[in-house]
């Protein structure tokens, strides 16, 4: 049967109620059409990022719904009471496992142990802290899972010997314990490199052709290989000069070279010196292996003689071409086998030792105590799992709050995952703030949400941390909020960080921004205006100034010009206040007539006249403001129309207020001085509006109708003659004022 879901209304749709671990046990039975979002990134969210990474089993960096459905039939399949994921607590009962199954045996037997590793056999249940530090759990044993072994894994002292130069040479491991130690991999290696050489020397072994003088044979290769090309320079040179005397001079170099390196400062190293002869050059003549020869190569050619030329052919103080030509013919085959050398890395040790190893049972033991380890492989991946359900219960519930519905966004009790903390700025606190890594992107797609966005550069300067928000402004107005403008960020640990702004996406915020909006913008036309026309006048004035001032200065003071009235001037002023009142009184007959009682209402009626369209085109921008692109910008996949309506989104951005039973001293030493005459006018046109309003009415005329001349006009039935009551009305020729007698019938 399908199961029966439950659900509830907010931001304007139908999102799924997640109440018991049945519910979330049956996630896979829900439509994912009504599901909120679909997925969302590993990073960026208030949210541990490795649940998410356990969560994530393709590890592409993004959560999805199946990996979700995956998770919730897991652990409520390893939970006897599913409801136990609601709760969202850190601590595991160990009693809640449902050891029925076979994995859930497993993960509660490894709970225990790692509870008696701890030395906390007698504990109830196993938080998160407790499977955190694996080499505690694993510090009283050497062997746990994970193929490592340490050198101390070993009784024998010979296998330890090896342990550890298998780890000078490859390198160590970090066994789950924390030591250090080599896995089968290396061992492999190194007993794979020990053969290798081994082999490798038994090719010459025994072999004089070979090796001529056994395992001193290296060091005379060496030696000869040192000096090889510059012996065979000097023997080449000989008979160069042997065909023809007169290459010898410039055989042996200069005079004047050496003139050129008398300038430098000399060591044996120079290159100058390096690159001359080992010796005089002469046709037919031997190199010289003790006097004459050049300083730079004397050490070398010491070795060569004391390492090949006395052992081959006997002591030499001189070496002919023959000799030369002979010790090299000797040393080839050693020079031929030589390219063939492998396990050049255990070399070091030198050949007796690998025989030792070769010949110790240390590669049998090795292997034992891998596998020994490797057998408990299952066991101790179990601690992971540990940890994995751990953190599952702790927070899949939550994640599911955040993913599946939004009920941690809208029920305003406790922030959503994607919300990054409280930013302060313009006596407002804005609560929804996301971070984001690219302000421009993020702003291509947020732009489409209809929200006021403020993207903002964070930075702590005691730490160096820096971080990029945006926040949404859903209250208050827009007068005050401008890029450069700083504020301060917290974050959800409390952090506080200095923000500044550096892009904002303008939208409608307020119903009551856009009633007085088009009031602001006549007041920022006029201010303009004003501005311009005073900027103009202050323009003239100064050219005016300076003009008087020169026609002052080159006046003939002999003559003195009579001042003329400026009949021009005098026209113009005329002209400006005749316009000003014929407007005013324009404006003023555009009342005549109509009852005084009638003027707050047209007054309100044209309010609604300038203020209507921009109140009802912002609330209709209101209503449709989503929080999908501004988290689809994020790397979400919003799968609703989650809105933020009026009464919502003002419930997210706070304005300063007083705390209920405060007090305020109005006076103001610095308040500006407030002139009288607005006040006057108001008083006067209340009381004109006043006695308007009563004359309208006939109330002037009832009160002094005894008067010899009553004030105001009459009421509409004065003068008249009511058929049914036989009144007449008769005129007192001295008031006249008409007087009106009642007959009765």
């Amino acid at each position: 049967m399908a199961y029966s879901w439950k659900f509830f209304r907010a931001g304007g749709f139908d999102q799924v109620k997640l109440e018991t671990g049945a519910d979330l046990a049956n996630l896979d039975q829900l439509d994912q059409k009504l599901w909120v979002a679909l997925a969302c990134p590993t990073r960026g969210l208030e949210f541990d990022s490795r649940t998410l990474d356990l969560i994530d089993t393709d590890k592409d960096g993004r959560v999805r719904a199946p990996e979700i459905i995956a998770a919730t039939k897991w652990i409520t399949g390893l939970l006897k009471p599913p409801d136990e994921l609601i709760k969202g607590a850190a601590s595991l009962p160990l009693d809640a496992i449902n050891d029925a199954t076979p994995e859930g045996k497993q993960i509660l037997s490894s709970a225990r142990e790692i509870l008696r590793n701890l030395g906390k056999a007698d504990a109830k249940a196993i938080d998160l802290e407790d499977t955190a530090d694996t080499a505690k759990i694993f510090a009283a044993t050497n062997f746990n899972g994970d193929g490592i072994i340490p050198a101390d894994a070993s009784d024998s002292e010979a296998t330890r010997a090896v342990i550890a130069e298998i780890i000078a040479i490859y390198g160590a491991d970090k066994d789950r314990s924390g030591k250090s130690g080599i896995n089968q991999a290396k061992a492999d290696a190194f007993f794979a490199e020990v053969q290798a050489y081994s082999d490798w020397w038994k090719q010459a072994s025994g072999d004089q052709t070979i090796l001529p003088l056994g395992e001193a044979t290296s060091a005379a290769a060496a030696a000869l290989k040192a000096v090889r090309s510059k012996v065979d320079d000097f023997f080449a040179r000989c008979q160069l000069a042997a065909f023809d005397a007169r290459s010898i001079p410039a055989m042996n170099r200069e005079e004047k070279e050496y003139f050129v390196m008398t300038v430098k400062e000399l060591h044996l190293g120079s290159a100058e010196i390096v690159t001359l002869p080992l010796a005089q050059i002469a046709p037919g003549k031997a190199l010289p292996l003790t006097e004459g020869v050049n300083p730079a190569w004397a050490t070398a050619l010491t070795a060569l003689q004391t390492a090949a030329i006395q052992p081959l052919l006997g002591e030499r103080t001189v070496l002919t071409e023959a000799d030369w030509n002979a010790i090299k013919a000797r040393l080839a085959p050693f020079e031929t086998w030589t390219t063939s050398k492998v396990g050049v890395k255990v070399e070091s040790l030198g050949l007796t030792r690998l025989h030792e190893i070769l010949a110790s049972p240390a590669r049998v033991e090795i292997d034992a105590l891998i596998a020994k380890d490797k057998a408990l492989e299952p066991e101790a991946n179990a601690i992971a799992v540990v940890e994995k359900l751990i953190r599952y219960n702790r927070d899949l519930y939550t994640l599911a709050t955040n993913f599946v519905n939004f009920k941690n966004f809208y029920s305003r009790t406790t922030p959503a995952i994607f919300q990054a903390g409280r930013l302060y700025l313009d006596q407002r606190s804005c609560d929804l703030c996301l971070t984001v890594e690219d302000a421009g992107r993020h702003a291509v797609m947020a732009g489409l949400a209809g929200a006021y966005l403020a993207y903002c550069d964070c930075v702590r300067k005691s730490t160096g941390e820096k971080l990029s928000i945006v926040a949404i402004f859903s209250q208050g107005d827009d007068d005050n909020l401008m890029v450069g403008r700083n504020g301060v960020f917290y974050d959800r640990k409390g952090n506080d960080y200095d923000a500044t702004i550096t892009k904002i996406l303008a939208s409608p915020i307020s119903l009551r921004q856009a009633f007085w909006s088009p009031y602001k913008k006549l007041v920022r036309m006029i201010e303009e205006q004003i501005a311009k026309r005073a900027a103009s006048a202050d323009a003239d004035v100064n050219t005016n100034l300076s003009t008087a001032a020169q026609v002052t200065a080159n006046a003939d003071k002999s003559k003195p010009e009579a001042k003329k009235l400026d009949i021009g001037m005098i026209a113009a002023l005329s002209v400006a206040f005749g316009s000003i009142g014929t407007a005013l009184a324009y404006f003023l007959g555009l009342f005549k007539g109509v009852p005084p009682w009638q003027l707050p209402v047209i007054g309100l009626a044209l309010m609604l006249m300038i203020s209507g369209p921009s109140v009802i085109l912002a609330y209709v921008k209101l209503r449709k403001r989503n929080l999908g692109p501004i988290l689809d910008a994020n790397g979400w996949a919003v799968n609703a129309k989650a809105k933020i309506n009026v009464p919502f989104g003002t419930s997210l951005t706070g304005i300063a207020k007083l705390p209920p039973g405060s007090t305020v001293d109005i006076s103001d030493r610095y308040a500006e001085k407030s002139s009288i005459w607005p006040k006057v006018l108001v008083v006067v046109l209340l009381l004109w509006w006043i006695w308007a309003f009563m004359d309208d009415m006939g109330i002037l005329w009832r009160l002094t109708k005894t008067w010899d001349t009553p004030l105001g006009k009459p009421p509409a039935s004065a003068g008249s003659t009511s058929g049914g009551s036989g009144a007449t009305t008769s005129t007192n020729s001295t008031t006249g004022i008409a007087i009106t007698n009642s007959v009765a019938k």
